[in-house]
């Protein structure tokens, strides 16, 4: 029922005589104090109102109409669950609440697509087999191992970028460097890494 509902966000616009009356908190008690049983004019309201806003949002973070409407899908779908459970604290905060979780979705879709970026950065296009093959597996003690005998610094450098999945301002940050110095020691710590890879591929 609410992933229904929430795709219809953009529909021509059908509210009921003095629902415009109702403010978001109130929409909000509405739904959660009618549950388990539906209100579904105070959903459709409510999504309503809340619908361009995190669209909006969406739009001017991802630069994108399609990203948008799926991130106001998702944020809504989320919301009408948390209200018809009761578990939103306090629904006076529903719009604060809508918007924080766009925030949040924004910043994850924004995360991937950096360490997308700087897997890119690291293994470029021309280091892939023009055929696609069947990846074998990684060799997880054999990179332990390896990552290991790196140089203290370059290690943590790599660790904090592919792991913790942070960006080279804020690993400069950090290490007391700059973000080109940062970028220069992770480049020579992948050299040694793909290196250290290879030469224990030649011995195996």
């Amino acid at each position: 029922m609410i992933p229904l509902l929430a795709t219809r966000l953009y529909a021509p616009r059908m509210v009921r005589r003095g629902a415009e009356a109702d403010d978001d908190a109130t929409l909000a008690r509405r739904i959660t104090a009618c549950a388990p049983a539906l209100d579904t004019s105070a959903e459709a309201e409510l999504c309503r109102r809340l619908a361009p806003r995190i669209r909006l949002y969406g739009l001017k973070h991802l630069r994108s109409e399609s990203a948008a409407r799926d991130l106001a899908q998702d944020v809504l779908v989320l919301l009408l669950e948390k209200l018809r459970g009761g578990t939103l604290r306090d629904p006076a905060q529903v719009a604060s609440f809508a918007l924080g979780t766009a925030r949040q979705r924004v910043l994850d879709v924004q995360r991937g697509e950096r360490r997308r970026e700087r897997l890119r950065e690291a293994f470029p296009a021309d280091l892939l087999p023009a055929v696609e093959e069947s990846p074998e597996p990684l060799d997880t003690p054999r990179l332990k191992r390896c990552l290991a005998a790196l140089p203290e610094r370059e290690r943590t450098v790599l660790v904090m970028t592919f792991y913790d999945e942070r960006p080279a301002d804020e690993v400069a940050a950090d290490l007391g460097l700059t973000a080109g110095n940062v970028r220069v020691i992770r480049h020579r710590g992948l050299e040694r890494l793909r290196g250290c890879m290879q030469a224990a591929e030649g011995t195996a």
